[in-house]
């Protein structure tokens, strides 16, 4: 009997550090994810700044939450960010649930309807 319980207990110690390593690893390859911009108030005026102090990484996705009839996303260069405009090409989300897969560096968001940028609906977005 001692050996019974001795070669089960070395099992599930050996199959629970398996289980860990492999949640461990997962969590390293596939560490992905979502950030509902502006979290319960979604994608609104005021809501520039939200992503101050958040660990964005390349892979994680961006979901924009709106009333499609109100509102946009336009994802603009940092000029355009600046100064509240969509340049020419400039792509532009209009499901009123945008998911935006992040592909590193820094990238910036907009709403272009008129004055909604300019009332703080934009965000810059860095990578780490």
């Amino acid at each position: 009997m001692a050996v019974r319980r001795s070669m089960s207990g070395s099992i599930g110690a050996v199959v629970l550090g398996l289980m860990l390593a492999l949640c461990f690893a997962t969590t390293l390859v596939c560490g992905e994810r979502d950030w509902t911009v502006g979290e319960g108030g979604g994608w609104t005026f005021g809501v520039a700044g939200w992503e101050n102090g958040k660990p964005f990484s390349a892979g994680d996705a961006l979901v924009f939450k709106y009333n499609p009839s109100m509102h946009n996303v336009v994802e603009v260069d940092e000029a355009g960010y600046n100064s509240c405009t969509a340049g020419a090409g400039a792509r532009t989300y209009t499901s009123g649930n945008d998911n935006i897969r992040l592909s590193g560096g820094k990238t910036f968001y907009i709403c272009s309807f008129p004055g909604h940028c300019q009332g703080g609906m934009k965000i810059a977005v860095a990578t780490q």
